[in-house]
């Protein structure tokens, strides 16, 4: 699958992988400081963004649709970021493809599997009708129905598109997301990858918890764990500054 990415800068490839409902997008910011240092590439995971969509939607594809992105562009080696569920595809990619990696960062996420919390988001992306809506300030005031955060609600807004005049649609494809939400949430395989790997999670999450850092350093050895102070699942977002010195930091020792 050819995947939608943007690039900036240049020097050592830097690999950005967005999570579930995200894209690309979401890293515009970040990703114009990190091309200082380094050529970025931002990429749309399958069924998000502007990227294909597909009936299937698994760790396994997502994986094959990363290394054939790599041989694609060149990418011998390169640093790999990945939030959430970008952070599990990085995992997987770790396991599978540790020679093309120089480090990784995995953004509150962790190894085990996550029981399924997205009900309140999948309520209010159903909850639009999309024919019969004019703008995404009628969008929003029906998501704020179902999701109190103006900031989730924000983030979920920007998959909103105008497909011809006065016809929005989503960027993401919410059938088969939902569909295979168990295997999004499902636990990493259990096999140790020695890539370097700092696992970044937000003080205010409960992403990686005190009783899951053992796991972590058992699949990861050559792993450390950093908290973001006041900052929730998206970090990135909330926190950039720290964000940005925690990953800088990392990857540059």
């Amino acid at each position: 699958m050819d995947l939608f990415h943007h690039v900036y800068g240049d020097g050592t490839p830097l690999v950005v992988l967005h999570g579930l409902f995200g894209s690309s997008d979401n890293w515009h910011s970040l990703a114009q400081r990190f091309g200082s240092f380094y050529r970025v590439y931002c990429i749309d995971l399958r069924n998000h963004g502007r990227s294909p969509w597909d009936d299937v939607h698994s760790y396994e594809s997502m994986t094959e649709d990363l290394y054939s992105f790599f041989n694609r562009h060149g990418i011998q080696k390169a640093h790999l970021i990945g939030h959430s569920m970008g952070g599990k595809v990085a995992m997987h990619f770790a396991q599978s493809h540790p020679e093309l990696l120089e480090k990784m960062v995995v953004a509150d996420m962790g190894i085990k599997a996550y029981p399924m919390h997205h009900q309140h988001i999948l309520a209010g992306i159903h909850a639009l009708d999309l024919p019969n809506i004019r703008s995404r300030s009628e969008a929003e005031k029906i998501l704020s129905l179902h999701i109190e955060a103006a900031g989730v609600r924000q983030f979920l807004l920007k998959n909103l598109y105008w497909v011809t005049a006065g016809q929005l649609g989503w960027r993401m494809n919410v059938a088969v997301l939902e569909r295979e939400m168990h295997g999004i949430l499902a636990a990493l395989p259990e096999k140790v990858s020695w890539t370097p790997t700092l696992f970044l999670r937000g003080e205010l999450s409960n992403y990686i918890l005190t009783e899951d850092e053992n796991s972590l350093e058992e699949l990861f050895p050559d792993s450390i764990l950093q908290t973001i102070p006041n900052a929730g699942h998206w970090l990135h977002a909330e926190q950039p500054d720290a964000f940005f010195d925690a990953v800088m930091g990392f990857c540059l020792r």
